[in-house]
């Protein structure tokens, strides 16, 4: 039976149920507990026990089985399982005065997905099972779609995420993720709420973005006719708090970038960034040891754990060795030594390093090193520390290492997770540092920052000094629920629109129809389409978005498959 034929059929138990004078969507249920309470409460009870304690519960049900006059259900609510163990007698014993065939109206007018409430006593049947011995019932949600089939499960990647609501009713552990990215997110705000750091709210749209090399995305306003942008960053608003007189202040929220899409990364992201007065990148390292230890323990109760199959001790203190020394101990190449840039990338070609070329100095030539022969292998918690100053526009000046600064990044399982500075707080120093970003943003450099004048304003009343420490929550999350990807650590991940990417077309001139086959699989037919739409969707840059806005809604149209 097709999905359109199974809906149809469960709109008719809709019209059936309303007829009986039952409303199909309820207002509300009151349970007494969830399924995990009562399989603890009662896990020591005896095959044929019963108990003789009144129980409410609700869930979608999951599995139906029905024996003549026995029905068994299984309910599933947010924490967990159990049986419905539904006997004909009792059940019309038991509804005698709301449903004269309430049995039979259960096994005919429910299916597998439709969410039940359920009121009965606790038995445990001969073969072992816990379940609710059901008095009542009632249909409180009639479901129209179909549950992926239990043996295949819902195994399409992109359609668990597409329709995340389906992925969490039939994968338990999907809901666990979810539910340990509270816990993670709830413990770091307790941590350091503990620690006296307050939690303010900066602005997402900004005239001015700053606090990153990243690609903002654009929006208008249109009252105040000017382009704003998505913040990249809440660092530069955090750091006007900390002008403005507090010492400790953080944010945990979502920051925008428009740039690619892989396993780690997400346009939009979720990021915890703090700053506190009067302490330093030395300080920010035991903070940021601290916050991670703390959760861990917290929410899996070990410091030893397991990503996608590679052990990883979380056990403190964790190592931290300069970027200068990481990449003389892979490569071989003292970028301490070296008197000039041609010298260096002389040397670093040798070692195979790509795109050398393109580094305008010794320091970027370093980082380069470093993320193309280092990066992925740092898996145990490391700290690299003491960075180039061409790539760290915020950070100080390092008190003793003239080139560097006082910066530090968390690499664990070859990925970055938390990046800190001995922040700038010299206003003069910064505008250099600003407007030589600048000249790169006007050179056509998309990630470069600009000038934010009131930033610069700020500093110049003075801010103390201060360390600031900034952490990917998604990619902690994906550390600590072991997830492949940043994708299964977001509830919903940005997705292209299904059917968006056009895989191939063909157009016949003859008939003027274009046939148009998508990357979902589904084939369509567009009728009488002139030869110039066909023409300007072969240029197309993007074929999906030329789609959408020039073909889609103004064709007649027929869906082959």
């Amino acid at each position: 039976m097709s999905e359109e034929d199974i809906r149809a059929a469960r709109l008719e138990k809709v019209e059936q149920l309303k007829q009986l004078g039952t409303n199909p969507y309820a207002y509300r249920w009151e349970s007494t507990h969830h399924a995990a309470q009562l399989q603890e409460r009662f896990a020591d009870l005896s095959s044929g026990e019963e108990v003789d304690l009144e129980v409410a519960i609700a869930g979608r049900i999951m599995a139906r089985r029905v024996f003549g006059k026995l029905a068994f259900f299984t309910l599933q609510d947010e924490t967990g399982t159990i049986q419905l163990y539904l006997d004909k007698n009792r059940i019309q014993e038991g509804m005698a005065d709301i449903d004269a065939d309430a049995f039979n109206h259960l096994k005919q007018l429910t299916d597998a997905g439709d969410i039940l409430g359920a009121k009965g006593t606790i038995k445990r049947t001969e073969k072992g099972e816990l379940s609710v011995y059901v008095k009542q019932y009632t249909i409180l949600t009639k479901s129209l779609l179909p549950l992926p089939d239990k043996w295949h499960g819902l195994t399409d990647v992109a359609k668990r995420y597409r329709q995340r609501y389906v992925d969490l009713i039939v994968n338990p552990e999907v809901r666990q993720t979810f539910r340990r990215r509270a816990q993670i997110t709830a413990g770091i705000r307790r941590y350091l709420e503990e620690r006296d750091f307050l939690e303010i709210e900066t602005p997402v749209l900004q005239s001015e973005v700053g606090g990153a090399d990243a690609r903002p995305f654009i929006t208008y306003h249109n009252t105040l006719e000017m382009e704003l942008y998505l913040r990249i960053a809440t660092e530069l608003h955090l750091k006007r708090l900390i002008v403005g007189g507090f010492e400790k202040v953080f944010e945990l929220g979502r920051v925008f970038r428009n740039e690619g899409i892989s396993t780690r990364h997400n346009p939009e992201f979720t990021t915890i960034e703090l700053y506190q007065a009067y302490a330093d990148y030395n300080d920010m390292m035991a903070l940021t040891e601290g916050i991670i230890t703390t959760v861990a323990q917290e929410v899996l109760g070990t410091l030893q754990i397991t990503y996608q199959g590679e052990p990883i001790d979380l056990t403190l203190p964790w190592r931290r060795v300069t970027m200068h020394d990481l990449v003389k101990e892979v490569t071989g190449l003292d970028f301490n030594s070296f008197q000039s840039l041609e010298e260096a990338k002389t040397a670093s070609k040798n070692a195979e390093i790509p795109g050398v070329d393109e580094a305008k100095s010794i320091g970027k030539l370093l980082n380069l090193a470093f993320e193309e022969k280092v990066e992925a292998n740092l898996i145990q918690p490391t700290f690299v520390i003491d960075y180039p100053v061409e790539i760290s526009p915020l950070a100080k000046p390092h008190r003793s290492q003239p080139g560097l600064v006082e910066r530090f990044e968390l690499f664990i399982v070859g990925r970055e997770t938390g990046n800190s500075f001995s922040e700038l707080t010299d206003p003069i120093e910064q505008r250099e540092r600003l407007e030589a970003q600048a000249e790169r943003k006007a050179a056509g450099d998309l990630e470069a920052q600009g000038v934010d004048e009131d930033f610069l304003t700020a500093l110049e009343y003075g801010m103390p000094p201060t360390g600031g420490l900034g952490i990917g929550i998604d990619r902690l999350v994906m550390l600590l629920t072991d997830c492949a990807s940043i994708r299964d650590a977001i509830a919903f991940p940005l997705l292209k629109p299904e059917g968006s990417v056009i895989k191939q077309f063909s157009y016949d001139p003859k008939t003027q129809t274009l046939t148009i086959e998508f990357d979902s699989g589904s084939v369509y037919e567009y009728f009488k389409v002139p030869p110039s739409v066909k023409e300007d969707l072969d240029n197309a840059p993007s074929k999906g978005q030329y789609f959408n806005k020039f073909i889609k809604g103004k064709f007649k149209f027929e869906q082959l498959s």
